[in-house]
C-alpha cells in the first residue's frame, strides 16, 4: 500500500460474485453515514429467524436494540446477515435504498465494474463486482480506524436489550481461519484483519490487510477458491511472496 503498487494480478477484473465479501461496503457506508453510537432498533426483516439454516446470522431478534457499533462488529467480525439488514434499515429506511447507496460508494471508488443489490451478499445473479473493485473498496474501508479497529478484534461482545427489556450478551468471533488459529501464516507477515464470504456461486474468498517485518501494510484478495483449505494453502502462499 506505501508504494501504491501491485506484486501479484489475476483475473481481476473478471465478474464475479462478492458473497459476504460485500459487507466490507455495507460497513463503509455505514460508517460514513451514521455513529457508532447510534442505537438501532431491529425490524422485523433483520430478524435472524428469517434466514435459512445455511445463511450465517448473529442471533438478533425483532425489537432488539444495539448500538449501530455492535452491529458493525457483528457484521464484520461473525459475518451476520441479519445485522447486515439491520444496518441498512437504519441507515437507508430499507435494503433496497441502501442498495443504491452501495452502489454510489463504489461509483466513486470507481469501482465500476460491480453492481449490488443487497447489504449481506447473499446470491443474486444481479449482484457482482471484481477482485480489482473489492480492492478498492477495501482500500478506502481501512482509511476508517474504526473499521481497522473491528476486523483486528479477537472477539466482540456485544449488549442487546430485547423487545421485553431483557437484557443479554453476545460474543462474536471472526471467521476467518487465521484468526480462528486453523491457518498459519507465514513467518514475519502480521494478520491485522479482513473478511471472509462464501456461498455456492461465490465459491471461498478472502480479503485481508497483513504488514511485512517492517510494517508495510499490504492488501491481498483471493475470491472464488474450490474449498476453505485451498483458499488458505493459495493465501499463505500469496503471503509468503510478501
Amino acid at each position: 500500500m506505501n508504494n501504491a503498487e501491485t506484486d501479484c494480478a489475476y483475473n481481476i477484473h473478471k465478474k464475479i460474485y462478492p458473497a459476504s465479501t460485500t459487507k466490507i461496503l455495507t460497513a463503509l457506508v455505514a460508517l460514513e453515514n451514521g455513529n457508532l453510537s447510534d442505537t438501532v432498533t431491529v425490524a422485523d426483516e433483520a430478524d435472524s429467524g428469517k434466514f435459512a439454516a445455511d445463511e450465517q446470522t448473529c442471533g438478533i431478534k425483532a425489537g432488539d436494540q444495539l448500538t449501530l457499533e455492535d452491529l458493525l462488529n457483528g457484521l464484520l467480525l461473525y459475518s451476520g446477515n441479519d445485522n447486515a439488514v439491520a444496518i441498512a434499515d437504519h441507515i437507508a429506511g430499507s435494503t433496497e435504498k441502501f442498495a443504491e447507496m452501495m452502489n454510489a460508494e463504489a461509483k466513486k471508488l470507481m469501482a465500476t465494474n460491480s453492481h449490488f443489490v443487497n447489504p449481506s451478499g447473499l446470491h443474486d445473479d444481479n449482484h457482482y463486482t471484481t477482485a480489482y473493485d473489492l480492492y478498492l473498496i477495501f482500500n478506502e474501508c481501512i482509511k476508517h480506524d474504526e473499521f481497522v479497529k473491528i476486523i483486528n478484534s479477537s472477539s466482540y461482545t456485544a449488549h442487546i436489550t430485547g423487545a421485553d427489556g431483557t437484557k443479554r450478551d453476545v460474543k462474536w468471533e471472526p471467521t476467518n481461519y487465521y484468526a480462528k488459529g486453523e491457518a498459519t501464516p507465514p513467518d514475519n507477515v502480521t494478520i491485522i484483519g479482513g473478511k471472509t464470504g462464501t456461498t455456492k456461486g461465490a465459491g471461498n474468498c478472502l480479503i485481508l490487510l497483513t504488514k511485512d517485518s517492517s510494517g508495510n501494510p499490504y492488501i491481498s484478495i483471493i475470491m472464488g477458491a474450490a474449498s476453505k483449505p485451498l483458499l488458505y494453502q493459495d493465501m499463505t502462499s500469496m503471503l509468503s511472496k510478501i
